[in-house]
């Protein structure tokens, strides 16, 4: 099933994603690893339980990462062109190994392109919670989106 294309896309309309995702400790210290990311809060289990909280917390770019992507099936698979930029990316509370991420995504503007035509650009605000409801990341993205009909 592709994406959304940008005439079908309007100002105010929240998409729920239904696929959610597992976070595991694999993917944490792979993405830290990845990254070439020392932070201990990620990596160091003895170092982590003596912070505020009390565990390793997950990578906040790989959270990042993983809410985009479970944006994909429902709102860009084959319709978007470019992603042209993220914005007041916020971690309102941490994500820890074995918590799942569930996707909201509002459109909050969008206009056609002056320079492609059969292209529009849209602005989206999403929305991470964990399995119990608590917002763990916000964050704008613009991106540049096929229009059905050119």
């Amino acid at each position: 099933m592709p994406g959304k294309y940008f005439d079908e896309l309007e100002v105010g309309q929240v998409i729920e994603h239904r696929l959610g995702r597992t976070i595991t400790e694999m993917d944490n210290v792979l993405f830290s690893a990845l990254t070439m990311n020392p932070q201990p809060l990620h990596l160091n289990e003895d170092f982590a339980s003596r912070t505020e909280f009390g565990r390793r917390i997950v990578n906040g770019l790989f959270t990042l990462g993983l809410a985009v992507g479970l944006t994909v099936a429902d709102l860009t698979e084959g319709t978007l062109v470019a992603n042209l930029g993220y914005d007041n990316v916020r971690h309102p509370h941490p994500m820890f190994h074995g918590d799942t991420l569930y996707v909201a995504t509002e459109v909050v503007d969008k206009r056609e392109s002056r320079s492609r035509p059969g292209q529009g650009i849209v602005r989206f605000r999403h929305v991470g919670r964990n399995q119990h409801g608590t917002v763990v990341i916000e964050f704008e993205r613009t991106a540049l989106m096929l229009k059905r009909n050119e």
